[in-house]
């Protein structure tokens, strides 16, 4: 069980879900809450929009200094895709201990070694048939709901 303090610091993890496909990012948002996942969600339709975000790029909304964030990520994306978001991320001093899940259709292996290897967190294939996707989004939020994460910049 949990204490008030580890259940209130979990709450605090605003989780960006980065998902150009509308009926994908509903599900995970669905399937997240359905595991009983009541963290905050924000939703990017494209890798420009997250990493403005996380970057203070364009003209807002933007990232809050010392907030713990959690961002899901997929790889085919329109404006700039994952794996470059995924980049930038990692080599960015204030951003590299940001976990990122990359939650895509991409199984190639080359691409899966690309992302471990640029530094993503975990690596989830959205299957194609619903059924199967919808057990994998109820694994990751179970997943999500285990793991300890760090407020950016250091602080926890």
């Amino acid at each position: 069980m949990k204490s008030g303090i580890e259940a209130q610091n979990q709450q605090n993890v605003t989780i960006l879900i980065a998902e150009d496909d509308d009926g994908h990012a509903e599900l995970i948002r669905e399937h997240l809450e359905d595991v009983g996942i009541r963290n905050p969600m924000i939703r990017f339709a494209n890798g420009k929009e997250v990493w403005d975000f996380l970057s203070f790029g364009g003209p807002g909304p933007h990232r809050q200094q010392n907030r713990a964030y959690l961002l899901l990520l997929d790889i085919r994306m329109p404006k700039m895709d994952g794996v470059e978001v995924l980049r930038r991320i990692k080599a960015d001093e204030a951003l590299h201990s940001l976990p990122v899940i990359m939650l895509t259709t991409t199984n190639d292996p080359r691409e899966v070694q690309e992302c471990y290897k640029l530094g993503c967190n975990s690596y989830v294939t959205k299957p194609v048939n619903y059924e199967q996707f919808t057990q994998a989004l109820k694994r990751l939020g179970l997943f999500l709901m285990i793991i300890q994460i760090s407020q950016l910049n250091g602080h926890s």
